[in-house]
C-alpha cells in the first residue's frame, strides 16, 4: 500500500490539497472564470477549467478527476445544484468536496444547495481570502477522509493477512478453500490444496534463536508467493505450516507445482544475520477432479493433504507427495 512520505503535520509545498492538487472550477462567467484561476494556480493548483455543468460531470469521471469541484450555481446544460445531486447519487468513493458560488444569499438558497449535496457555499462576489480559507478547510477534510480511508484498508489487511509473513492468514485461508469448493461443486472445476511444512524448523529456532526463525519465515513466506500463480491463495496455517488452496489445478499439474515450490524453498539457503541456513519443506498435495471426488464441504481435501504430508515426513522429509486418487466406487 502507498503511503504519503510527508511527516504528519508538514505543510506540503504548493499544495493545498491531498492526494492531488488539481481543482475543478465549472464557471460560465468569464471575468470569474479568470479570477480563479488566477488565484487557484498561484495558491499551487493545477486547475481544469470548464463553462458548463455537463461539462464538468464529464470531467469528474475520469479516473484521476479532481476531488474538489468548485461549481457555479447558475450554468447552462445543468446547474451546479443539479450536479451536486448527480455528484452525491454516483456514491461515495472517491468523496468530492464540493464548494458551490452563487449570487443568491437567501437563506433558503443556502440550505437548498446544502441539501442537494454540497459541502460549502460561498456568495458573488466574493473575498478573495475568504475563498482561500475555505478551500483549506475543504483540504483538510479530505486529507482527515483519506486517513480514515487508509486505517480502514490497514485494518482489512491485518485482519486478513498474517503479521509475519504478509500471506493469507489461517482463517481467511480456509474461508478461500470453502468459497473454492463450493464453486468446483457447483461448476465440476478440479480443486486441489498444497499443505507444506519446514522440516525440523525447532532446531532453527533452538540453534539460532526465534528472530532468526522468523526471518527464515518471512523468507519462505515471499519464495511460496513467487512459487504460485498469482490466482492461488497461500497462507500460513500455523507456526512452520502453511497452506495453499489451488484452483482449477488437476493432479499431474500439481505434483509440478508442488515440486516447484519444494525446489523454490530447498534450492538455495535463506541468508540471514547468522549466516546462511539451509532449509527444506515437505509438502503434502490433495487434488479434487473427478465429480465423485468434488464435495461441497472441504474436509475431505484437508484430510487428504495432511495425510500425504505425513507420508512425505515419514518417507525422509524435503519431499512432496500426493494422496491417491478417490476411487470412482467409493460412497
Amino acid at each position: 500500500m502507498e503511503r504519503d512520505s510527508a511527516p504528519a503535520g508538514q505543510i506540503r509545498s504548493a499544495r493545498e490539497l491531498p492526494f492531488q492538487s488539481s481543482v475543478l472550477v465549472a464557471e460560465d462567467d468569464r471575468l470569474f472564470r479568470y479570477i480563479l484561476q488566477n488565484c487557484l494556480e498561484k495558491w499551487g493548483h493545477r486547475v481544469i477549467m470548464v463553462n458548463d455543468g455537463m461539462a464538468a460531470w464529464n470531467a469528474l469521471q475520469c479516473e484521476d478527476a479532481p476531488q474538489m469541484p468548485i461549481l457555479d450555481w447558475m450554468m447552462p446544460g445543468m446547474d451546479g445544484v443539479e450536479l451536486c445531486r448527480r455528484i452525491r447519487q454516483a456514491g461515495p468513493r472517491p468523496y468530492r468536496y464540493i464548494l458551490l458560488l452563487s449570487a443568491k444569499d437567501r437563506k433558503q438558497d443556502v440550505v437548498a444547495a446544502l441539501e442537494a449535496g454540497a459541502d460549502d457555499y460561498l456568495t458573488k462576489p466574493f473575498d478573495v481570502d475568504e475563498l482561500r480559507a475555505r478551500i483549506r478547510a475543504g483540504g483538510r477534510i479530505l486529507q482527515l477522509q483519506e486517513a480514515l480511508i487508509h486505517a480502514h484498508e490497514e485494518l482489512q489487511f491485518e485482519a486478513a493477512h498474517d503479521r509475519l509473513t504478509g500471506l493469507w492468514n489461517r482463517g481467511a485461508v480456509l474461508d478461500a478453500l470453502k468459497r473454492e469448493s463450493q464453486r468446483a461443486f457447483r461448476s465440476h472445476d478440479p480443486l486441489a490444496v498444497v499443505m507444506l511444512d519446514l522440516d525440523r524448523f525447532k532446531k532453527i529456532n533452538d540453534a539460532h534463536g526465534h528472530l532468526i526463525g522468523d526471518a527464515v519465515l518471512q523468507e519462505v513466506g515471499r519464495r511460496l508467493a513467487a512459487a504460485f500463480r498469482s490466482y492461488d491463495f497461500v497462507g500460513r496455517y500455523g507456526g512452520e505450516e502453511f497452506l495453499a488452496v489451488v484452483p482449477g489445478c488437476n493432479r499431474q499439474d500439481l505434483i509440478v507445482l508442488g515440486e516447484r515450490a519444494r525446489q523454490c524453498i530447498s534450492g538455495k539457503p535463506v541468508s540471514t544475520t547468522a549466516g546462511d541456513i539451509a532449509v527444506t519443506v515437505s509438502l503434502g498435495l490433495a487434488a479434487a477432479e473427478q465429480i465423485q471426488e468434488i464435495k461441497e464441504d472441504c474436509e475431505h481435501l484437508m484430510r487428504q493433504a495432511d495425510a500425504a504430508l505425513y507420508l512425505a515426513k515419514a518417507k525422509g522429509r524435503n519431499r512432496a507427495e500426493i494422496c491417491p486418487a478417490v476411487d470412482a466406487a467409493q460412497p
